[in-house]
């Protein structure tokens, strides 16, 4: 039963609740091309790895922001559902924080080496964005299914790993086409029309397997009139996966026109994804264990967060924006002194 909106105790945890929605889609998608790029350097050629990488350089650490302040809501916002979900998935978030490691001191590394070495920590750079990718998929799988031991929840999880492998491809893929030119930005299009469906595919598994890990989520999105109000959610998705298909091919014959629909239509695939996975959970933070209300930390500390949020939030947003306008345009082949 939803609390009296009107009472602090009632408003704020949902005010929380979308401020962690937005820092953790916000990490999904700047961090997710990131990330994507770096697994994509396994598949090219050696001369193409340092414009991949200076096309990312201004950005990767700073897109892990959004990580932080993530982690830090969660923590303070809703201690309890913290304590369940950390401690649930203690293994994978382990890989994760060891995958960011390695790429940090592979990304800084791979730039100060002798020219033999180099290609060992550009390896590294990818096993460190794959480790930290998978564990990401690994923990969504195992938070959508409300942690169920059973083997087929794992099953599933370790699938939702290798399709955000794929999405984050897809992200990573988008952005070098926006951001490279020539045989590299070639390369960009074939990998993301391989991406694009195996996105595809985890998008279709996790819209399936949702609803059925309770009756309550079946019947959000099943009973009518839902299933019709809803319908525009599904129908959207599809569209965006219809255009970036076509505009991929055609980016194939005409790559310096409309370079950047395919990003754009890449992070709105994920913004449907992610809101329709915010309503089927809704409001439980813990699946069927705990709703917001109950996760929640008392008004009062929640309110003196709130200021702190009202300053930090606008920062960060704020220098975000401002390095993005700073190093916009096409990536250039580093030059090392």
């Amino acid at each position: 039963m939803m609390p009296n909106l009107m009472d602090a105790s009632g408003w704020l945890p949902l005010v929380f609740w979308g401020l962690l929605g937005v820092a953790m889609f916000a990490y999904v998608v700047l961090d997710g091309y990131d990330l994507g790029v770096g697994m994509l350097m396994a598949r090219a050629p050696e001369s193409h790895q340092d414009v991949m990488i200076a096309s990312i350089g201004p950005f990767w650490d700073a897109n892990e922001t959004w990580l932080v302040l993530g982690v830090g809501l969660l923590l303070v916002a809703f201690p309890v559902a913290h304590g369940v979900v950390l401690s649930t998935l203690y293994i994978p978030v382990a890989l994760m924080l060891a995958g960011l490691i390695l790429r940090g001191v592979s990304f800084d590394f791979r730039a100060k080496v002798r020219t033999q070495h180099k290609p060992l920590w550009n390896t590294l750079f990818c096993v460190g964005s794959l480790v930290t990718t998978m564990s990401q998929g690994v923990m969504l799988g195992r938070y959508i299914t409300g942690f169920a031991p059973t083997t087929a929840a794992w099953f599933f999880a370790w699938f939702v790993g290798l399709c955000l492998v794929a999405g984050y491809g897809l992200l990573g893929a988008a952005w070098l086409i926006m951001k490279t030119e020539g045989d590299l930005q070639m390369h960009a299009l074939r990998w993301a029309r391989i991406c694009l469906w195996f996105t595809g595919l985890g998008v279709a598994a996790v819209s399936l397997a949702t609803p059925y890990v309770s009756s309550e989520i079946f019947n959000k999105w099943f009973a009518f009139p839902n299933i019709i109000l809803l319908a525009p959610i599904p129908l959207l998705t599809v569209f965006l996966f219809i255009l970036s298909d076509v505009m991929l091919r055609r980016l194939g014959r005409y790559p310096h026109r409309f370079v950047w629909v395919p990003f754009v239509a890449a992070v709105g695939i994920f913004a449907l994804s992610f809101n329709g996975i915010a309503y089927s959970l809704f409001p439980y933070i813990v699946v069927n264990h705990l709703t917001l209300w109950q996760a929640a930390a008392a008004p009062e500390s929640l309110m003196i967060i709130l200021w702190g949020v009202v300053v930090v939030l606008p920062a960060i947003i704020a220098y975000t924006a401002f390095s993005y306008w700073v190093f916009w345009g096409k990536a250039q082949q580093l030059s090392y002194h």
